[in-house]
């Protein structure tokens, strides 16, 4: 315990001096404006690195022997090592947050795959699942997911969070956001090909198959909502800057965080070679209610969404729409325009092998041309970084690269 102490509080004071630096309220203010439809620099995000390829000269190395205590040096030196490296516009926060503790129970089945991997230290691997909801009567048999918080192990943990960190850095409790992507848990128990194939010769079972996950989803937001495990002030909306004035709502009584505090996130990449309307009907349509019921939307992943956009726009609280690499970026600008935050998803593909700068540059310099055009508010994230073929320096470079072109059009 004395040796994971020492580690921490001197991880600690160097991360709680950076997070006091004023760049970080400067772009929390610049996220904010944005977020809000205020055109500004945009943001540069990085998120799902593929750590297991980034440590050199032990920045990474995990030095603590307690469970706790390496997970909290796992962020700490992360942390340190983004703002060292690939800074870009991260936003350290003057805290450590510990996640609130839950469990929950599953639908009834497993899941039944074959993997193949060509990296054991990388989870991104190919899977091939087992059809097991290839009819009716299994898609019924399916039961509710049961969400039971547990305060007794977040005492525990805060405590010894408390203990390891001393007055180094403060520790609070946090709950999550909502994440609504139902079809990437249903290709699990079915594989995409199946459902591909029944969306148009058996839409009756793809239309129950999402209205049962559907209640599935609802029923485990409502159970987190009113076991208070939801928050209003967490870090990301898988993988892009969340911070606004809009939210929590006004008559927010500082503790319980309702869904009207949140940011809805949605998606369906599965659904990215059928038509529109399908991917309104089998998603959209069973996804608003919820959307909804929340602060502000955020739809969109790698899927892309240029044909799309007209149903996303009759979302009332839509706010922020992802634009991928295999959307037509200067469409997507015209038909956001300025009422929606434009989340310009920068191609991983770039930095997988030999990094491309020509094409890296050359790809913002377009995303910016169209933005201002348009006089979209929009941000730039960089994800789904499955590898880096172990070379560090693509992603330091990605920065470097993107961060001076948008140098060249805002002073």
């Amino acid at each position: 315990m004395e040796k994971d102490r020492h580690i921490l509080r001197e991880l600690a004071k160097a991360y709680a001096e950076l997070a006091a630096h004023p760049a970080n309220g400067e772009r929390v203010s610049r996220i904010k404006r944005i977020n809000g439809l205020k055109p500004d620099r945009p943001t540069v995000w990085i998120h799902e690195i593929p750590w297991n390829e980034m440590n050199f000269d032990d920045h990474l190395t995990l030095r603590c022997e307690g469970g706790l205590a390496r997970e909290i040096e796992r962020f700490l030196r992360s942390s340190l090592y983004r703002w060292k490296f690939i800074q870009a516009d991260t936003v350290l926060e003057p805290f450590y947050a510990l996640a609130k503790a839950y469990t929950e129970t599953d639908y009834g089945i497993s899941v039944r795959e074959r993997t193949l991997s060509t990296d054991d230290t990388n989870r991104i691997i190919s899977h091939e699942y087992a059809d097991q909801l290839d009819t009716l009567e299994k898609v019924e048999a399916l039961r509710f997911p049961v969400i039971t918080a547990d305060p007794a192990s977040d005492l525990e943990r805060l405590a010894l969070a408390r203990e390891l960190l001393g007055d180094t850095l403060p520790v609070k409790l946090r709950g999550y956001g909502i994440y609504h992507a139902p079809w990437d848990v249903i290709a699990r128990y079915r594989g995409v090909t199946p459902i591909l194939m029944d969306l148009l010769e058996n839409p009756a079972l793809i239309h129950r198959t999402i209205e049962r996950f559907t209640e599935f989803y609802v029923s485990r937001h409502e159970q987190m909502q009113a076991q208070n495990l939801l928050a209003h002030d967490i870090p990301d909306i898988h993988c892009t800057p969340p911070y606004s004035d809009e939210l929590p709502a006004e008559d927010f009584d500082g503790e319980h965080v309702r869904f009207k505090d949140v940011w809805f996130r949605g998606m369906a990449q599965l659904f990215s070679s059928i038509s529109p309307a399908m991917h309104d009907e089998f998603d959209l349509a069973y996804m608003r209610p919820m959307m909804e019921r929340c602060g502000l939307a955020y739809y969109g992943c790698c899927e892309p969404l240029d044909r799309f956009i007209p149903y996303l726009k009759k979302v009332p609280n839509m706010r922020k729409i992802g634009v991928s690499p295999w959307a037509d970026i200067t469409d997507c600008a015209r038909q956001l325009g300025g009422d929606y935050v434009f989340a310009r998803k920068s191609n991983p593909a770039f930095v997988a092998g030999t990094f491309d700068e020509d094409a890296v540059r050359r790809e913002t310099a377009e995303t910016v041309e169209a933005c201002l055009r348009y006089h979209c508010p929009y941000e730039f994230v960089l994800k789904d970084i499955s590898t880096v073929t172990y070379k560090p320096q693509n992603l330091m470079r990605w920065t470097e690269t993107v961060m001076s072109t948008l140098d060249t059009y805002y002073s």
